[in-house]
């Protein structure tokens, strides 16, 4: 397991070298990239106007800390104007409208803008400019287009003033004068404009006053550009503090903008206040002449009301009338009761004798009746005394009986007289207490109409105080008009720009002069579909790899002993790998070595040649044979005869040795030329003399290496192939493309060409895609500028 992670991380290792050394053989255009992006970089810097951010901080008041008050805002206790109130989400917009940047950029004349010159760029003044221009009315293309002036002081009163540019083909009319006075109206077609000498102007130089560059520039334009570059923010959630803070390339003018627009802000919301504490002022003084009015009206109904009525005070009235009727009824009821205990004494004492008592303490001891009783009692109660010791005919007793006789009828007469009386009395009773009842019984009427009426004073009179009350506390509250926004920190421009910066502008040029070349590497290796190294065969095919050969220097002359080029080096690594594929070959017997491709001019014959140089400088006996019988092209890299295997087949007594042909400068390297072109060539090769000159051949060298024609056109190869021990797969890079990679798989998978082996020519060593051949040998460096014209 550890070695197969081993092998694994090694191989993500190569693949990841080798991506970058894909790229790395490029680093002149890299180089190239980074340094023009960086130079357009620093010309970008070095002629873009700059951009300053100033902020300023406020408080603004929301509704919890005394907001803007509202025409109705003195009847808040009453729910009225609650809606008013104001906060911070709402200040921010208002900080934030269309409005209040217009009443900024009029205030302090905006639109107005001059410049110094300059080679390139340019260059704004704003505080301390030498003259200044006023706009006088606003019409025409001060407010459509943009127009700029040339301006030239020509002496201490007068100046020259030419058109310079307008969007649009009128142009200005200055009419037939381009000189004019400072102060003076200068009248145009579209407005009129007045150019004045500003504090500064004797601290510039004359050449400098001489080229000056007035820009009149749309209102609604100079409006929207502060509006997009104005920019406010709550500080947090919890609290009603706001940053400001807007873009300007003029420092003095974003802070001169921020501390007038906080001017305005609180001036506006001084006016409304003020505004609304005149309309509140004057609705309460309208409302109190009416209350008053209502009120006279409603206290003189009360005064008839209670003359009519003969009326104080309802209340009190009413209490005494009904305490006087109680009183009434509590005394007709004890009449009552007397009159009853009156008739129930005269009832019995029709019904009594002498010896009878009447009943005493019964009587109101008011009046003679009472006393009479008493006596009357007394004197029965002697008589019944004597009536123990003598009889009724006892004069005493008779004499007593006369008596109180006498004195019964007396106290029946007594009794009939306060029987009377009571009569008279109760009578007199009921008469006043039905005079009270008549009167209690109207003062409900009474107090209802009178309470209609006292219920409309006590609404005006209530109503009445209240606005009394509420004009002092508007008076009260009014009276110092306060800011709407305290400001925290006045406006202030940080002295570092915020564009362009630096930093990033340089760091996106480098990015972008890397990601470029890279991109179009990138992109030229994802569209091109030709194989280009060992690479992009991974994957792609079974096949064994044998090794490639780089692009030769001089590709028509065959290797030699002193060669230590880096295709010389890879045919020598190639041979040593091809003797593993020929490890299964017949001791005694040549190796046989065919070569193929998909199409011709991938290089198998100058593999093959070379091939065969490089085996029999290893001190083989080599022979190289021509089989590719209908394009053959062994000629270009050897000086050949015309006849050769083709003729040996088509002959009947041609032998064999008179065609083979010794290359000098070998010590035993042998070629055998394909011969005159035949029209049946399929057919020759198909003829049992191919097998009769393999098998001589094979006995007397060491290694044969055929040349055979591409298998993608003809079959002559795969009618030779059962004669070769190992079948090289020539392909060339960026030549074959990678779907052609088919043909070559389909051949191994069906064993159509024995011990099948892959090749790869023509590789570009420079760009990464071989792997350094050429160790010892002599490197020419080109010069740089010919390395990059070659990429």
């Amino acid at each position: 397991m550890e070695n197969d992670n081993f092998d694994e991380d090694y191989e993500n290792d190569f693949q990841f070298k080798e991506f970058l050394n894909k790229y790395a053989i490029h680093w002149q255009w890299f180089a190239l990239a980074v340094s023009i992006c960086l130079i357009f970089a620093f010309v970008y810097l070095r002629y873009t106007i700059p951009q300053y951010k100033a902020s300023t901080t406020i408080l603004v008041k929301d509704e919890k800390k005394g907001g803007m008050l509202s025409e109705l805002s003195a009847f808040a206790d009453l729910g009225m104007g609650g809606a008013m109130k104001s906060n911070v989400d709402n200040e921010i917009e208002i900080l934030k409208s269309r409005s209040l940047v217009e009443s900024t950029v009029r205030k302090l004349n905006l639109r107005a803008r001059i410049f110094t010159r300059g080679n390139i760029v340019d260059k704004e003044i704003y505080s301390d400019a030498p003259i200044e221009v006023d706009i006088v009315n606003r019409k025409g293309v001060f407010y459509k287009n943009k127009v700029e002036f040339s301006f030239s002081e020509l002496t201490a009163n007068t100046f020259e003033l030419e058109v310079e540019k307008t969007n649009d083909t009128t142009k200005i009319l200055l009419g037939n004068k381009t000189q004019f006075k400072f102060g003076e109206k200068i009248g145009t077609a579209y407005g009129t404009l007045v150019f004045r000498k500003s504090k500064f102007h004797n601290a510039f130089s004359k050449d400098a006053i001489r080229s000056l560059k007035v820009s009149i520039t749309p209102f609604d334009d100079v409006v929207d550009s502060f509006r997009g570059n104005l920019e406010i923010t709550s500080i947090s959630k919890t609290s009603s503090v706001v940053e400001i803070s807007i873009k300007d390339p003029v420092v003095s003018r974003a802070e001169d903008f921020l501390d007038n627009m906080i001017q305005i802000y609180n001036e506006n919301a001084a006016a409304d206040k003020n505004f609304i504490s005149e309309n509140t002022s004057k609705f309460i003084a309208e409302r109190l002449t009416l209350i008053t009015q209502e009120l006279d009206g409603v206290e003189q109904d009360v005064e008839s009301f209670k003359k009519v009525n003969q009326l104080t005070d309802i209340e009190s009235e009413a209490k005494l009338f009904i305490e006087g009727s109680n009183e009434y009824d509590k005394k007709g009821v004890e009449t009552e009761i007397q009159l009853n205990v009156v008739s129930s004494m005269l009832d019995f004492m029709k019904k009594s004798t002498n010896s009878d008592l009447l009943p005493s303490n019964i009587i109101s001891g008011e009046g003679d009746a009472s006393g009479l009783i008493s006596s009357y009692n007394q004197l029965v109660l002697d008589r019944n005394r004597i009536l123990k010791s003598a009889t009724v005919e006892n004069p005493s007793v008779v004499k007593m009986d006369q008596q109180i006789a006498s004195l019964k009828s007396t106290v029946g007469a007594s009794l009939q007289r306060l029987k009377s009386t009571l009569t008279i009395q109760k009578r007199d009773l009921n008469s006043n207490e039905g005079i009270l009842n008549a009167k209690i019984g109207k003062i409900p009427v009474q107090e209802r109409q009178f309470r209609v009426i006292a219920r409309q004073q006590k609404v005006k009179e209530e109503l009445y105080l209240y606005l009394l009350q509420k004009r002092e506390e508007t008076a009260i509250s009014l009276s110092a008009t306060e800011p709407n926004a305290r400001v925290i920190d006045s406006a202030k421009a940080g002295k570092m720009p915020i564009a362009p910066k630096k930093n990033i502008i340089y760091l996106g040029a480098l990015l972008l002069g890397i990601l470029i070349p890279f991109g179009v590497i990138y992109t030229e290796d994802l569209l091109d579909t030709k194989i280009k190294s060992r690479m992009d065969l991974d994957g792609k095919t079974l096949i064994p790899f044998i090794g490639d050969v780089p692009t030769s220097d001089n590709p028509s002359e065959v290797i030699k002993s002193e060669s230590r080029t880096s295709s010389a080096e890879a045919l020598r690594i190639i041979r040593t790998n091809l003797e593993f594929m020929l490890s299964k070959a017949e001791d005694g017997q040549a190796k046989t070595l065919f070569l193929t491709s998909t199409f011709p001019k991938e290089g198998k014959t100058f593999v093959s040649a070379n091939l065969a140089a490089t085996f029999a400088l290893s001190g083989k006996k080599v022979l190289l044979i021509g089989m590719d019988i209908r394009n053959p092209r062994l000629d270009e890299y050897f000086n050949l005869p015309e006849r050769g295997f083709t003729n040996y087949l088509s002959s009947k007594d041609m032998k064999l040795e008179s065609l083979i042909v010794k290359y000098d400068g070998f010590e035993d390297f042998h070629i055998l030329p394909a011969g005159v072109i035949p029209p049946n060539p399929a057919e020759l090769l198909m003829s049992k003399k191919v097998d009769s000159l393999f098998n001589e051949l094979k006995a007397q060298y060491d290694y044969i290496i055929v040349d055979t024609a591409p298998v993608s056109l003809v079959t002559d190869t795969l009618l030779i192939a059962k004669h070769a021990d190992c079948f090289i797969y020539v392909a060339r890079a960026n030549f074959l493309e990678k779907r052609m990679l088919t043909i070559p798989n389909t051949l191994y998978k069906e064993q159509k060409l024995p011990n099948m082996c892959l090749l790869l020519n023509d590789t570009d060593s420079t760009k990464g895609y071989g792997y350094g051949y050429g160790y010892g040998a002599k490197v020419v460096k080109e010069p740089w500028y010919k390395k990059l014209l070659k990429m």
